[in-house]
């Protein structure tokens, strides 16, 4: 059963939801949803946050309940066990290592990895990896280590989401745009040093915050289930099949390469697309 809204606010307050970023950080745009400043640092409000939760988990509980997915997103520290829980708790699509460039709009690469992935795996289910050496079998168990790492979250994304929900928008601006650039709805928590215009939904509030973090995430993760119980039963191949060929020709429309990464090479888009630096927690 879902928190009542009181007890979720004292528990958001307790966790320090309400605390943003050094007045001298902050981005202007964010003004409607600050609520004043102490000790130079910005207070959020907490009924914008929890106005942005609630419409946040209704939006969730509508596009689950209409057949499509949601992608959760934070690579930072604090963001990365919640959102590998709570993702897998609601059985949905997560990135908690590092947003790979191409992960949206170069999907045929990534699905060429994880393919990459599925191959390794075998060689060690079948025994067959016996046959190697000690230094290739070394070779592909790096290999094999490094793409589950970064890949696993989207195992079983066979498509596009229906929503992306991000922690800390500065971190993770290349899934932004790839998110807006296909048209995917974003949800973020966002704090006083964000621009809010490029999130579809934005809930204000302090992302470096741990607790906070979680207790959102599990909100979220409780949308999702409740989403799943109003799926119409009739969701099988049949139903999935025109959202794979739009989703494809969605990727042509926007110029991604069509041809996959050859099994043994490292795709140049997805390695080499520079991260951005972790916002630095004023608090």
């Amino acid at each position: 059963m879902a928190t009542n809204q009181a007890e979720l606010v004292k528990n958001l307050v307790d966790a320090g939801v309400h605390f943003g970023h050094r007045v001298s950080r902050w981005n202007p745009k964010m003004e409607p949803y600050i609520h004043g400043k102490r000790n130079m640092i910005h207070i959020i409000d907490v009924k914008e946050t929890i106005k942005g939760l609630l419409r946040a988990k209704k939006l969730i509980t509508q596009t689950v309940a209409g057949g499509k997915d949601v992608l959760f997103v934070g690579t930072k520290r604090q963001a990365r066990h919640a959102i590998e829980d709570e993702a897998k708790r609601a059985n949905m699509h997560y990135v908690s290592e590092r947003w790979l460039g191409g992960t949206l709009t170069n999907f045929r690469t990534i699905r060429a990895r994880l393919n990459r992935l599925e191959e390794l795996e075998k060689l060690w289910e079948t025994g067959q990896i016996e046959t190697y050496s000690k230094k290739m079998k070394s070779t592909l168990d790096r290999e094999r280590t490094k793409i589950k790492t970064n890949l696993e979250g989207i195992r079983k994304m066979e498509r596009m989401p229906g929503v992306m929900f991000i922690i800390d928008t500065r971190r993770e601006h290349i899934a932004v745009k790839e998110a807006k650039k296909l048209g995917v709805k974003t949800i973020a928590l966002i704090d006083t040093d964000s621009d809010p215009d490029l999130i579809d939904l934005p809930i204000p509030g302090n992302d470096d915050a741990m607790r906070a973090i979680e207790i959102i995430m599990h909100e979220l993760a409780e949308a999702v289930i409740e989403g799943k119980t109003a799926r119409p039963e009739t969701k099988g191949e049949d139903a999935g099949q025109p959202r794979r060929r739009s989703t494809r020709s969605q990727f042509r429309a926007e110029g991604a390469p069509t041809e996959e990464a050859a099994p043994g090479e490292t795709p140049a888009p997805v390695e080499n697309v520079p991260q951005s630096e972790p916002a630095v927690a004023a608090q």
